[in-house]
Order: structure tokens, then sequence, then C-alpha cells
């Protein structure tokens, strides 16, 4: 079975948790103990990535630490080309629409689609959509932001993404962000697109991601709460 008919069949269940964990912020050791962690408290996939300058090294030894030790599978969630590995179970292969700069929604997905096909590495397609604030996701991205109140945005871009073949949107608040998205914004994209919806950012307690799913998410992606939880000061 592929990872996507995972994700597929995992949510015919039940909404999807998925955690992100940034190679940059912890070793590949401690990467493994916060996925097996996560694994065992139910997470559905871990999603890698994040940081800008990771080296492929690094993103190497913290997929196979987390493959491991986790049970679920592990998905690349790439800032860039050098940020890939042949040893993860698939590729969120995404492209920033809201982008400035067309290095984050076409340049990146160039160089590295020659590597992915001689990996013979599993592919989603996936649009992702920076939202306000966008925290550095929408810094680095060079993101247009999605205004929070203003579900048409968000619904033109979804649209697109799903005619152009995306499989998956992920609307992401940023990393660290001071509160989630607006249950409204996620509705009016579920409202209008059949892909499956993930959302991110700014996710730190149960009632949030409970919101979120309520208001159609498929999958709630949390990051940052992980680390913080893992440091003891949640």
């Amino acid at each position: 079975m592929s990872v996507y008919e995972y994700l597929k069949e995992r949510r015919a269940k039940a909404v999807l948790h998925l955690t992100l964990l940034d190679p940059d912020k912890q070793s590949a050791r401690e990467a493994g103990e916060l996925a097996a962690e996560a694994s065992g408290a139910g997470t559905d996939a871990i999603m890698v990535g994040g940081s800008t300058g990771v080296t492929q090294a690094k993103v190497d030894a913290t997929v196979l630490a987390i493959k491991e030790a986790a049970k679920v599978p592990t998905i690349l969630f790439p800032a860039s080309a050098a940020n890939l590995s042949p040893h993860a179970d698939a590729l969120y292969f995404m492209s920033l629409l809201n982008s400035q700069e067309p290095r984050f929604i076409i340049g990146e997905q160039r160089l590295g689609a020659g590597i992915v096909k001689a990996w013979g590495l599993e592919t989603i397609p996936m649009a992702y959509l920076v939202v306000e604030p966008g925290m550095r996701a929408g810094e680095v991205g060079k993101a247009d932001l999605i205004p929070r109140g203003n579900p048409m945005v968000a619904i033109q871009y979804a649209l697109a993404a799903e005619m152009m073949g995306m499989r998956l949107i992920y609307l992401e608040a940023g990393s660290g962000a001071p509160e989630a998205f607006p249950p409204a914004l996620v509705r009016s994209v579920r409202a209008a697109v059949g892909a499956l919806l993930l959302v991110g950012g700014g996710v730190r307690t149960p009632e949030t991601a409970a919101s979120l799913a309520r208001a159609g998410a498929d999958a709630v992606v949390t990051g940052t709460i992980v680390e913080v939880a893992r440091g003891g000061d949640a």
C-alpha cells in the first residue's frame, strides 16, 4: 500500500494527526525518541522537514532514526531540493503556490525531480499555502500571505491546486503562530475542494485541534508543541 493510500484509509476512520519534526531542532537520536512517543500516542505519520540549510546527511540520519523507532510512515516535508532522503517512505512533492519567488513554486521541484525519480521515492503532490501570520515559513518562502479573514483567497488557491492535480492541500499558519486558523476559513476551503486538507500552525491544545477537525480538516499537523512538550514546558 502506498503512503497516500494509507493516509486515505486512515482518514476514512478518523481525522488524521501528523507530527512534524525538524532535523535542525534536535539530534537524530532525539528525533527518534520523539517519533516513538508520538507513534505510541497515536499519530498517523511523521513529517520530516522545516528548516532551510539542513544537510542531506542530517536529514538521512533523522529519517533513519525515526524509521527505526516509529511504526508509522515517515514523509519528507522539504524546504529545498537539498533536504531530501532516499530512506523516507514518501515525499510531499509540494509547491508553495502563494510564494512571490518562482524558486519555491517550481524551481526547487525542478532541481529535485530527477533525484527523486532515480530513488523511486513515492511522491504525493501537495499545494502548500501559507496563511497569516506565516511566521518563518512565510518569511523564508516569500509568501504573499493569504488573509485570515478572507476565505475567498484561500478557496481560489485551493481550487487552482486541485485543478492542477494536487492530492493534498496544506494550510499553514507558520510554526509557532500565536493562534491557529479561524475554523471558518478551514470550513470554507473544505466546502470547495475534495483533496485531503491538512492544517497546521498554532495548534497547541486538543480543543483547537478538535475545532479544526470539526471545521473539515482531514489532518491536523503539530510540530512546535511537540518540541516544547519534550522540553518540559507544556
